[in-house]
């Protein structure tokens, strides 16, 4: 089931909302504590890298680093559209809801990987980081974002307290996102990377989570049903992992 070439290696994931305002940020924020919980469950180390709150609830994306062995392995059985439906707390009428969240999954790269990033090929903005509460929040321009302009790949990070962490820390993220690309193209692959960037609505989904007039959460590409939404959400999907790469790992090496 882990037989890649990056399966060993640590992971990067990021979460995006689809279209819906609060109802899908807060979706998207579900699912970044729902892998945050499993990974703490597997003893793996957590770190958010960037993070962009929503303006009533919720987030607007969010990049994590799961760090541990065969956490890329794992992880990149959850790549693709997740389907929320229930009746949503910020609908006065307390009617149904559907949201949608995007999940991709890179392969953490260690300095051994020869990753040519040239510094006039990078745009480096700096600016004030944010957050709720003000906590972690520099009132000076910490923040840093950095374009790679041949190839349009923008990674941020806010995380750290001074500026100079920032960006060790984005160009990590950066040299992940690169060497990601590099390797799509060596194998032929990149049309096939780039197409599970799927659009983040109905129909594109991997996994429907509902809440409402049931509870289920079914995997769409293994039709493996959980009937304990809750359980889900605190973070046991070992079940739909598994049960994905011993389907399909081979062909997702």
């Amino acid at each position: 089931m882990l037989s890649g070439a990056d399966d060993v290696r640590s992971a990067l994931l990021t979460i995006h909302p689809g279209a819906g305002g609060t109802e899908s940020q807060d979706w998207a924020e579900m699912l970044m504590r729902m892998y945050t919980r499993w990974a703490e469950q597997h003893d793996f180390e957590v770190t958010v890298l960037d993070l962009q709150p929503g303006e009533e609830a919720g987030i607007k994306s969010v990049t994590l680093e799961v760090d541990g062995e065969y956490a890329y392995g794992y992880l990149k059985a959850e790549k693709g559209v997740h389907r929320l439906v229930r009746i949503s707390p910020f609908d006065a009428q307390s009617r149904r809801h559907t949201s949608f969240a995007s999940v991709f999954v890179y392969p953490v790269v260690d300095d051994s990987i020869d990753i040519k990033v040239e510094d006039k090929d990078l745009r480096i903005d700096v600016f004030r980081a944010s957050g709720a509460g003000g906590q972690h929040v520099n009132k000076t321009s910490s923040a840093v974002r950095i374009t790679h302009e041949p190839t349009g790949i923008v990674v941020a990070c806010q995380n750290e307290r001074s500026q100079f962490q920032n960006k060790a820390t984005a160009m990590k993220m950066l040299r992940a996102a690169l060497y990601e690309r590099e390797l799509a193209q060596r194998q032929a692959e990149r049309a096939k990377v780039e197409a599970e960037k799927t659009d983040i609505a109905w129909g594109n989904q991997i996994r429907s989570y509902v809440f409402q007039p049931y509870t289920q959460v079914t995997d769409h590409r293994t039709e493996l049903k959980v009937g304990d939404v809750q359980r889900v959400m605190n973070g046991d999907i070992d079940p739909f992992i598994e049960k994905f790469l011993k389907e399909f790992g081979a062909r997702v090496a």
